[in-house]
């Protein structure tokens, strides 16, 4: 009788085990939340006002474009879906939130709109600084 107990123990405690590890322990942060994301895309959305307003800096498009699906992967791995991906970068109220804050960012490091001088001594920062946004761009 004592080995039925134990077996029936021992099933149970092994159910509850893989009931507990097939359930995420924590559900997902919408993407919007998600900084590493959002980090990532405000570079790329900085280095793309950059590229296009400074005459004498290009993008690393290649590089950029792996980049852009090593993202993916990484919100992948995280558990996220492909439509959750997809309606995250559909979102027009995000993509605003996004550029709103890479414009933020390029006033507070002196970038005034129309003023190509401005956005190349960005860029020259960023890629001396070797950040995220200076890795996705070259100096022509």
């Amino acid at each position: 009788m004592k080995a039925f107990v134990r077996t029936r123990l021992a099933t149970a405690a092994a159910l509850l085990c893989a009931a507990t590890l097939a359930t995420p322990a924590l559900a997902l942060e919408p993407l919007s939340s998600e900084r590493y994301v959002n980090d990532r895309l405000i570079a790329a959305r900085i280095a793309d006002q950059i590229r296009r307003n400074c005459p004498t800096i290009e993008g690393r498009i290649v590089f950029a474009f792996q980049q852009a699906r090593a993202l993916q992967r990484y919100a992948l791995d995280k558990g996220y879906s492909k439509d959750q991906i997809d309606a995250f970068l559909d979102s027009k109220p995000d993509r605003k939130r996004i550029y709103a804050v890479a414009e933020d960012y390029m006033a507070s490091k002196g970038v005034r709109e129309g003023d190509e001088a401005s956005y190349c001594k960005l860029g020259q920062a960023e890629i001396a600084a070797n950040s995220v946004t200076g890795s996705l761009l070259v100096a022509k």
